[in-house]
């Protein structure tokens, strides 16, 4: 018996007891503002990493289809959860100033956790792979000449997802001048995930699985009773955790934000995701540690492309439902430059690994943009700085810099953009004709 899988298992486990124990008791109530976002911060916390690996473990068990098409939308679930909140606030109180704050918080959410995902998940994870001890030994790593030039190289095979990703990307700029996310943009975003996964399962060799470590590896060594009644048990208890514990972290992070003087817009759109974004990236690490670099960057890839198409497109839905008609989930200007600075910097993003590597330093550049727009707003918040610019003229000229970038690094790169655009657009031919897939690396 793996002691570590086990250690693992027991410390996410215990990171839920304190908000499960306070919840049944009832003294949930009973807590400070600080305490309750302490205990169900980390409770969120720790169901996150038991649902990423129920969802993991499950994939031995499941159709190819249902495990893509499900079990992916279940590992991010803790992200879709806060946004589902506001979003079903936004519509149960439209019109209200609590429904127009419970529609840019949505937003806030939303545009925080693509952010965070790319300006420390692709830019972190870039780096501690090429800079961690043993990279010499990995055949992601490729050492190149010159300053910071070292690079990880990805699968090609993920050139799918980074077409399909900067659809939606272009897409996304459209967003705010629709006056809000509304239905076009569902159909539009959720239609698009659908088309990647109908090309994803005629293209995939059903013979294949995916080789997993850590706790859903050890997991799955089980005899298949005990396997899907340990998947069923992490489900379960994992969301129950959630749904009890989202909505007082997001309201008590709300209140605490009040407490110290920091807008609660600022508090749900960076520290809300941290909660559930840790998880996926120590997964990543782990895979990293383990030489699984080129799974390790897929993984983010993928889970960004989720994010920017799932993500967005719900959001109109759950308002509708909450509204009890079609409708479209408002914003203000300032959510406007939110999504357009989110768009530009997957822009910039795709821009960099669209010859299928990143170098050192084009992962600082990712990182150094991606943080100092958050420190200079936080500190033209508290008034440490003043500068001609507006909060939304701020996030406007951070667009800008990320376009230019972007679109620089795209024309030099026009030939590795034109290849993988060729390449997929062979990929989805054959899906359609349902032929054999053909390969990326041809």
């Amino acid at each position: 018996m793996n002691r570590k899988i086990l250690a693992a298992l027991a410390t996410a486990t215990v990171l839920t007891l304190p908000w499960v124990g306070s919840y049944v008791s009832g003294s949930a109530h009973g807590l400070s503002t600080l305490a309750t976002v302490a205990v169900s911060g980390v409770a969120v916390l720790g169901s996150s990493f038991l649902l990423t690996w129920g969802a993991e473990t499950a994939e031995k068990d499941v159709p190819r289809a249902f495990a893509i098409a499900v079990l992916a939308i279940l590992a991010v679930a803790p992200e879709y959860a806060v946004d589902a909140l506001y979003a079903w606030n936004a519509g149960q109180f439209a019109n209200s100033p609590r429904g127009i704050e419970a529609g840019n918080l949505a937003v806030a959410n939303m545009t925080g956790a693509n952010r965070i995902l790319i300006g420390l998940g692709w830019a972190g994870i870039a780096l501690f792979t090429v800079l961690r001890r043993g990279s010499a030994s990995d055949p992601a790593v490729r050492k190149r000449a010159g300053f910071l030039a070292d690079v990880v190289t990805l699968d090609r095979d993920i050139g799918l997802e980074i077409v399909f990703l900067l659809v939606a990307t272009l897409w996304a700029f459209l967003v705010p001048f629709g006056g809000g996310v509304g239905i076009l943009d569902t159909v539009f975003l959720v239609s698009l995930y659908v088309a990647y996964i109908f090309v994803v399962l005629r293209g995939e060799d059903e013979s294949e699985e995916e080789e997993h470590v850590g706790v859903p590896a050890y997991l799955q060594s089980f005899a298949k009773p005990y396997r899907i009644a340990s998947v069923l048990l992490l489900f379960a208890f994992s969301g129950l955790v959630i749904f009890t514990a989202v909505e007082p972290f997001a309201h008590g992070l709300e209140q605490l934000g009040k407490q110290i003087g920091v807008p609660s817009f600022f508090m749900i759109q960076w520290i809300a995701p941290l909660a559930s974004e840790s998880p996926e990236l120590i997964v990543v690490v782990v895979l990293v540690n383990k030489a699984r670099s080129t799974a390790g960057f897929n993984a983010l890839v993928s889970s960004k492309l989720n994010q920017w198409t799932l993500l967005i497109g719900t959001l109109a839905v759950v308002y509708s439902i909450a509204l009890g008609q079609v409708g479209t989930l408002p914003f203000d200007q300032k959510q406007m430059g939110e999504i357009w600075i989110t768009a530009a910097q997957s822009f910039f993003a795709l821009s960099l690994i669209v010859n299928f590597e990143m170098s050192i330093r084009e992962a600082i550049a990712l990182f150094v943009l991606f943080i100092t727009q958050v420190i200079v707003e936080f500190a033209l918040i508290q008034g440490v700085i003043e500068i001609a610019l507006s909060k939304y003229e701020l996030l406007l000229a951070f667009t800008a810099v990320y376009l230019v970038l972007g679109s620089a690094l795209f024309v030099a790169r026009r030939q590795a953009l034109a290849d993988m655009v060729g390449r997929t657009t062979d990929v989805v031919s054959h899906a359609l004709s349902n032929d054999t897939k053909p390969s990326e690396a041809d």
